[in-house]
């Protein structure tokens, strides 16, 4: 499945779950016909208690709703709350559940990570965050800095019959004459952007988001900002980002500085003289852990979505961001990561670079070398068809009683 870039989109952005889930919670609220949501994360909190209640509103009011989480991510729900869902006729579908082994989870690898939401066909949302209350500001010192994007107009259709087959659906997108690559009148349509829905699977669209950042740094000419929580990308592109930069982008990259996980930053760090040493500019966020990835270019290209560029997002995850090419948005994003930048984040600066010992070097070539050669070594990673296992709603006894007494009634009378 290829999908052209579509004109005439209207976007929003979205930071953080005090955005997010209060507009994903109204457009639910607003469902007519059908409501498609896939996350990484669904957690029993606040929030995931919050979502519930409003699919579970949609379902009983006739809206078509499917879900499909995954496995390894949220393993934890309880069967009250899928029951209760799919008791109400929404069809809920795990990705690749897999049984414990000693007490551990097996499905560690070829996760689903995007995290999107499709209602009536009409408005969609991309990005990064997850269902759970983590997101929000307010969960404290490990509260995570994320982003996603609100999207009405014909890219929407694209999303739709993306996720219609990812789940199985029954479903059946209605054709819009707006889909078409060239623009149509503008007045008809909800915006002037000009946006691509880019997925990442393990059959014939294993690199396709890696290959945008690819291009999108050859082309830069003259400034380039990335954030993205999980820094470890393939060669390639750390080869591109040194490129940009000696030819005289500016190019700035912003990881995490209190990350959510220790190894993510000792990853990064093994990274960080091979692009400082090119003139990349460097930036560890401070303030909580980054859970964003998103990046912006010149004046017109950005992207968000929930790819990282690191081994899981770029060779293994199923992923998904949106490609935008919009000046209006670009600036929006542009002046937030700023604003990131100069309030709550450290440049690495030669001091603050780790040590140039024989061991570091050690350490880094290694490191290279694994990455270069991570797609191939992904390969040999266990390649089972990962299965969608549907949740069968709930058995009712008492309709099973009354039904029995009604049959055992009958079957009484002269």
């Amino acid at each position: 499945m290829n999908f052209n870039w579509r004109d005439g989109n209207q976007l929003r952005l979205l930071e953080n779950g005090e955005a997010f889930f209060p507009r994903v919670m109204a457009a639910i609220q607003r469902a007519e016909r059908t409501l498609l949501l896939e996350t990484f994360i669904l957690f029993e909190d606040q929030v995931g208690t919050a979502l519930h209640r409003e699919l579970l509103a949609a379902a009983q009011r006739g809206v078509r709703v499917e879900v499909m989480v995954d496995g390894y991510g949220s393993h934890e729900l309880s069967a009250s709350y899928i029951n209760s869902l799919t008791a109400a006729g929404v069809r809920f579908i795990f990705y690749d559940p897999r049984p414990l082994v000693l007490g551990m989870r097996t499905n560690v690898f070829r996760r689903l990570h995007r995290k999107t939401v499709v209602i009536d066909e009409t408005i969609a949302f991309v990005g990064g965050i997850n269902f759970s209350a983590e997101h929000n500001s307010d969960y404290g010192p490990e509260a995570k800095q994320d982003y996603a994007v609100e999207v009405k107009g014909p890219v929407v259709l694209d999303i739709a019959r993306y996720v219609q087959q990812a789940i199985g659906s029954k479903q059946v997108t209605r054709r819009w004459w707006g889909t078409r690559s060239h623009r149509p009148a503008l007045n008809a349509l909800p915006g002037d952007a000009q946006v691509l829905f880019v997925f990442r699977d393990n059959d014939d669209h294993r690199d396709d988001i890696e290959q945008h950042y690819l291009d999108m740094l050859r082309k830069a000419k003259q400034d380039v900002i990335i954030a993205n929580a999980y820094f470890f990308p393939g060669y390639r592109l750390l080869r591109e980002m040194r490129h940009a930069a000696q030819r005289g982008v500016r190019v700035r990259l912003v990881v995490q500085g209190e990350p959510d996980m220790p190894i993510v930053k000792v990853g990064a760090e093994l990274l960080y003289n091979y692009l400082v040493d090119a003139g990349v500019e460097v930036y560890e966020y401070c303030r909580r852990p980054l859970h964003a990835k998103i990046a912006v270019q010149d004046s017109q290209w950005s992207t968000v979505g929930s790819s990282n560029l690191d081994p899981l997002s770029l060779s293994l995850n199923l992923e998904a961001n949106l490609m935008i090419h919009d000046r209006r948005f670009n600036q929006t994003l542009r002046d937030n990561l700023e604003q990131l930048l100069q309030q709550d984040c450290e440049r690495v600066r030669d001091d603050k670079l780790p040590p140039r010992t024989w061991w570091q070097l050690t350490k880094s070539v290694m490191a290279f070398h694994f990455l270069r050669h991570f797609p191939a070594i992904a390969g040999w990673l266990p390649a089972h068809t990962p299965r969608l296992a549907q949740v069968a709603p709930p058995v009712q006894p008492e309709l099973e009683t009354q039904d029995r007494v009604e049959t055992d009634n009958e079957g009484a009378k002269p």
